[in-house]
């Protein structure tokens, strides 16, 4: 959508909303459904900002006794609050507005809108517990809700995206040894599970987001088995790159292809003879450092760029020690 069709669209809104002639809650109706066509297609960040505005609009017009249109312009305002860049107060007042609606849709609504605004309330959450302003297991628990209606079977792509979350979240406590070691086992699982919940042909850009996430997992985990772990995660990776490609997701690719040259790094020539070293594979994440780097330069992703050519450094101080790359 242009931005000129955008704000063509939005100002018919506000005419709209202003309109008395049209029913209160028709209006509302009205708003809220043009706010979810602009915000399925935002061009320019003051996109998301007019959509909120519709959304307050819509429940300033809103009849006090629609408590379920009420719900839903709440639900949708934090969903366009959710994807809104700022700061840590986007996500409270996200929370607000879900908690808002929350009890009315479990009561009036469906069940799936109301597992989508528990999920929404996951995702603020764990925003929320990434900045220290709430509890990780408050955002698990949302997630464990929605699991309930968002099964493997019925909604493959909520329940992938669920586990996905799920796993992000057990990787970001701060625990113990032996209760950092459980999570992270609890997060190959959640991606394992979603994994097996979607297929590749599909849902492309999930399944390869889910594969490389689970190998990152897997390489950074406190396993008593880092060969293996970081031969597993060569392997998720490679599945990521068959949907990652350089010409249809370069910036994407370039994530992945480094994320395989840090496994390289760790990871003998010969698992079974460690202690020959790891000469060739260094070689290979070499390669696939300077090609990351390059793409990321040249998509303008600078501060990525800058810190695989760190990588890049270090691993070539290594080759040398190890002698000439064959």
């Amino acid at each position: 959508m242009s931005g000129t069709l955008a704000e063509t669209e939005y100002q018919v809104a506000l005419r709209t909303a202003r309109d008395d002639t049209i029913p209160a809650g028709e209006r509302a109706e009205m708003l809220m459904e043009i706010a979810l066509g602009l915000q399925r297609r935002p061009r320019r960040p003051e996109d998301l900002e007019q959509v909120n505005h519709l959304y307050k609009e819509g429940l300033q017009v809103c009849p006090d006794e629609d408590t379920l249109l009420r719900a839903r312009l709440l639900a949708g305002q934090a969903t366009a609050l959710l994807a809104t860049p700022g700061d840590t107060g986007v996500l409270e007042e996200a929370v607000a507005c879900l908690r808002g609606a929350l009890p009315v849709l479990q009561t009036l609504g469906n069940a799936e809108e109301a597992a989508e605004a528990e999920m929404n309330e996951g995702l603020a959450l764990q925003g929320l517990a990434v900045a220290g302003k709430a509890p990780f297991p408050d955002a698990v628990r949302k997630y464990h809700s929605a699991l309930r209606v968002f099964t493997a079977d019925k909604f493959p792509r909520e329940y992938a995206i669920l586990h996905n979350n799920l796993a992000t979240a057990y990787l970001s406590m701060t625990m113990g040894d032996e209760t950092s070691r459980m999570r992270e086992a609890l997060a190959v699982q959640s991606y394992e599970s979603a994994l097996r919940a979607i297929t590749l042909d599909a849902h492309p850009a999930e399944y390869a987001m889910l594969q490389n996430n689970l190998g990152n997992a897997l390489q950074y985990s406190s396993s008593a088995h880092p060969v293996e772990n970081n031969l597993r995660a060569l392997e998720a990776y490679r599945e990521a790159l068959r949907v990652r490609t350089p010409k249809e997701r370069p910036g994407e690719y370039a994530n992945t292809i480094s994320n395989m040259a840090n496994a390289l790094r760790n990871l003998p020539d010969d698992p079974e003879n460690p202690e020959l070293g790891n000469v060739r594979n260094l070689g290979e994440a070499v390669r696939l450092y300077e090609t990351a780097e390059k793409i990321f330069t040249e998509t303008g992703e600078l501060d990525k760029s800058a810190l695989v050519r760190v990588a890049l450094d270090e691993t070539l101080a290594l080759v040398r020690e190890q002698g000439s790359v064959h």
